[in-house]
């Protein structure tokens, strides 16, 4: 049963987990809940008492990470980033659809509810990528903040870490592109606006559709879609460059791709891309389980849909799978639905006059800071080490 202001229905097992529980009413189950009403099966093992197993809505938890690193190298020939930092783990915005679910596996939580409710703050990211990028073997190469976990989250009100990021970066010159669906990021407008005035900074607004009550379920703790908008304009009255992300495109739910371009651009973005809607892992599980309680007259269609996407065989269907991850094929899928979409993409970008190049970026600061950084008399012992890594404690 769906939670108050969460994506997820359930907190199915991981992949990794070794141990199965099932729900069985012993009797203590309240006289006003009739058998099985509210409860989910696949629970995870820090929701074992029967309250937490109703409709209620559930807490948010913020824990302390040191970060041992901050730079991600991606060698992805999908993705238009070389580089990515991610402040958080987990996002408590709860987009259904976030291929970054499976990623709370290797933590040993849930990628259902846990991903949007057990969240992991990198309370020295700042320091540590400043200690990365100040190396002389750093090779500098294109950088997004925000590719697996939303750097404008809720939490980032009250930590401020994404903040901590740029504030390094606009220090260092160093360009740098984020992305989000969050309003949050006009309070950090003055930092920005600055990176960009020297062609180093751009902001990228994911758009999903311009329905609010399908975004609200989709994405129930994100900004709605008019706000984006405004957000957009916002940025671009600013002197910032911004695209449009509409993505994911699911099948028979966000269908509305060409309003979503229109007002995108009425509002100032100047580029935009789309991805398809991918299933990789868990994800499958928990964006099924999603569609069954909201959607159930379609879900069957919209599944079949998106395995036409990704080319998925018969024989594989039958096993369950949804989702092919080979390169170049995985973000746009392939075949006859897909090339229905691209072309729709395509024709309402030119028709609005959208770019087709890539926002560029000038490297010239960069290189003048490290320069700079490169000369300085370094201390006995070498340059300056990163924060002893390890995990902290709940705050």
């Amino acid at each position: 049963m769906p939670r108050k202001g969460r994506g997820a229905v359930g907190a199915p097992r991981h992949r990794f987990a070794s141990d199965v529980r099932e729900w069985a009413d012993d009797g203590w189950t309240p006289a006003t809940a009739e058998a099985g009403d509210g409860v989910d099966a696949d629970l995870g093992a820090d929701e074992g008492a029967w309250w937490q197993h109703t409709a209620e809505s559930l807490p948010t938890q913020v824990h302390e990470e040191r970060a041992r690193s901050a730079i991600q190298k991606n060698d992805s020939p999908d993705i238009f980033f070389d580089h990515s930092v991610n402040p958080y783990r987990g996002c408590e915005h709860g987009c259904i659809y976030c291929y970054a679910r499976p990623y709370h596996s290797y933590l040993n939580l849930s990628p259902g509810l846990d991903f949007e409710t057990q969240l992991f703050a990198k309370t020295n990211i700042a320091q540590v990528l400043k200690a990365e990028i100040s190396r002389p073997r750093y090779q500098p190469a294109s950088l997004n903040i925000g590719s697996a976990t939303d750097c404008y989250q809720p939490i980032e009100r009250d930590l401020g870490l994404t903040r901590q990021l740029i504030e390094v970066l606009g220090e260092a010159e160093h360009p740098y592109s984020l992305i989000t669906k969050s309003s949050a990021v006009e309070r950090d407008i003055d930092l920005i606006a600055a990176a960009a005035r020297k062609n180093a900074a751009a902001v990228y607004i994911t758009i999903t559709s311009l329905d609010p009550q399908l975004t609200r379920l989709l994405e129930p703790r994100a900004a709605a879609p008019h706000r984006r908008l405004r957000t957009i304009r916002r940025l671009a009255e600013a002197g910032i460059p911004v695209g449009v992300s509409v993505a994911p495109h699911i099948p028979f739910l966000t269908e509305d791709m060409e309003e979503v371009l229109a007002a995108a651009r009425d509002a100032g973005a100047t580029t935009a891309f789309y991805t398809v809607l991918r299933l990789p892992w868990e994800l499958n599980g928990v964006f099924q389980q999603w569609l069954q309680a909201h959607y159930p007259q379609r879900a069957d269609r919209v599944m079949e849909r998106v395995r036409d996407l990704h080319q998925i065989s018969e024989e594989d269907r039958l096993r369950g799978k949804s989702y092919d991850s080979q390169s170049f094929s995985r973000m746009k899928g392939q075949g006859l639905w897909a090339d229905l979409v691209r072309q729709r993409f395509r024709r309402a970008c030119a028709q609005l006059g959208y770019g087709r190049e890539r926002i560029k970026m000038d490297w010239q600061g960069f290189e003048a800071w490290r320069a700079r950084q490169l000369m300085q008399p370094t201390r006995a012992g070498g340059a300056a080490q990163a924060p002893h890594p390890g995990q902290g404690s709940l705050f």
